[in-house]
């Protein structure tokens, strides 16, 4: 049983957003893969900073926390990805190629040239694939906690994510959330979006393959690599390592006492402060 409700997951969407900076514009940006909704703050002169959520229920109010400081110095545009929870229309993206060629569409209609990236999660894997699309058009890139990038899942965090991922509901939303943070105090209504994304009626997620070795090694671009140190989605060190084997241009952190879940949201104070500095190296 579908256990959408798709006003309450609006009400939930509203109240997230609701903590954003005052000056928020909400832009509705026409694409070949149907409308994207993007969250829009800071200066319109000052750089551009795109912001890609993870997968799930994330959207880009989750972002809500950093973009205020982000906000100070960029131009932020968080876009609620195609297809999946949020509010963006259903794509029909099915490919790798699919979603460069999004994103090639979606700077071009913003206006955005040379650009600042950044990613969560599963947002990271996107990014990162970006980059080497299109190096060009990516000025610094920023990956927190990424997954499929350098490492797959952990086999303990597929068992605890199997349940959700054949039924989605609202308690076991909860229930992964709650055991990948630990049990961290996680913002209510944050939590109250995750929740009503469940059922949500999203196309089929685009999976694999991890950015090529070979890719990697190749990519000029500046990146910022910040981890989870209490992570029970990746192996935090694993992908330590292996970013740090493949990149020619990584600085990398673990961020202590804070799980993969938690981020953005919930991220140590001096997240953003982090950002910036990397940003405007």
């Amino acid at each position: 049983m579908n256990v959408y409700d798709p006003d309450a997951f609006r009400v939930a969407y509203d109240k997230v957003m609701a903590k954003w900076p005052a000056d928020r514009e909400a832009l509705t940006v026409p694409t070949p893969f149907g409308d994207t909704y993007v969250n829009a703050c800071g200066p319109r002169e000052a750089p551009p900073l795109l912001l890609l959520p993870g997968g799930g229920g994330a959207t880009s109010a989750s972002w809500y926390a950093q973009a205020a400081d982000l906000a100070r110095t960029r131009r932020v545009l968080a876009a609620d990805l195609p297809g999946v929870p949020g509010r963006s229309a259903r794509g029909g993206l099915r490919t790798v190629t699919d979603l460069t060629a999004w994103l090639d569409a979606l700077l071009a209609a913003l206006g955005a040239g040379d650009t600042d990236l950044g990613g969560h999660s599963y947002g990271a894997w996107i990014a990162l694939h970006y980059a080497l699309h299109a190096p060009a058009r990516v000025r610094r890139l920023f990956l927190l906690d990424p997954t499929q990038c350098f490492a797959g899942f952990k086999t303990a965090y597929l068992l605890h994510a199997l349940p959700m991922l054949l039924r989605p509901t609202p308690s076991r939303v909860r229930a992964l959330l709650t055991w990948e943070t630990g049990g961290a105090p996680l913002d209510p209504d944050w939590l109250s979006l995750q929740e009503a994304a469940a059922g949500f009626p999203a196309e089929k997620p685009i999976t694999g393959p991890r950015p090529a070795p070979d890719a990697l090694r190749g990519l000029n671009t500046p990146v910022l690599l910040l981890l989870a140190g209490n992570s029970r989605t990746v192996d935090t060190y694993r992908v330590a390592a292996e970013a740090a084997r493949v990149l020619p241009r990584v600085e990398t952190a673990v961020l202590p006492d804070v799980s993969h879940h938690a981020l953005p949201q919930a991220a140590p104070t001096g997240l953003a402060d982090r950002l910036t500095a990397f940003l405007d190296g």
